[in-house]
């Protein structure tokens, strides 16, 4: 069997164990929903969450809460409207600002994942973890964080004697 590079590679190659990581929970996640007949793409779950959550937001707004950029919170929302789970409208305030809001079917399938869906995949996730939840998020959490203060371009400068 082949070594696994990007593991034995230590933090040159975390963002790229990360993404795999990501790309495999997310796979299996896509999975469980499939079983309980959720035809919804997993990655606009959080979206369904945050306005169930918070209420009605703006394309902005979604973007923050979800952590992704506008472009791909259109995206997202485009297709979330195509697919009858959100609805957009002026807001009452201030007609140039459009709010996002859930449609009653969008709200019937928050309703049924937060019964069904969600606690499977969160304890799916937990067995993974080893039933701590504590450590490994409180590191992805510092992790986000110095990201947002700092990204790696502005890190790991090296001496002009280390240089190549």
């Amino acid at each position: 069997m082949a070594e696994d590079i990007v593991k034995s590679l230590g933090f040159l190659c975390l963002g790229s164990r990360f993404r795999r990581i990501g790309e495999r929970l997310q796979a299996d996640t896509q999975q469980i929903m499939g079983e309980l007949g959720v035809s919804l793409q997993s990655a606009q779950y959080p979206f369904l969450a945050a306005i169930d959550r918070a209420g009605p937001l703006t394309i902005s707004e979604l973007a923050q809460a979800v952590g992704i950029t506008q472009p791909g919170a259109t995206r997202t929302v485009s297709q979330l409207l195509e697919l009858g789970y959100v609805d957009m409208q002026a807001s009452p305030e201030d007609q140039r600002r459009r709010l996002v809001s859930l449609t009653p079917e969008g709200q019937e399938l928050v309703d049924y994942s937060k019964r069904s869906v969600w606690p499977r995949i969160e304890q799916a996730v937990i067995e993974l973890c080893g039933e701590s939840s504590g450590p490994i998020l409180e590191q992805l959490t510092a992790i986000e964080n110095g990201l947002a203060e700092a990204p790696l371009a502005r890190r790991g400068k090296l001496d002009k004697e280390q240089k190549p």
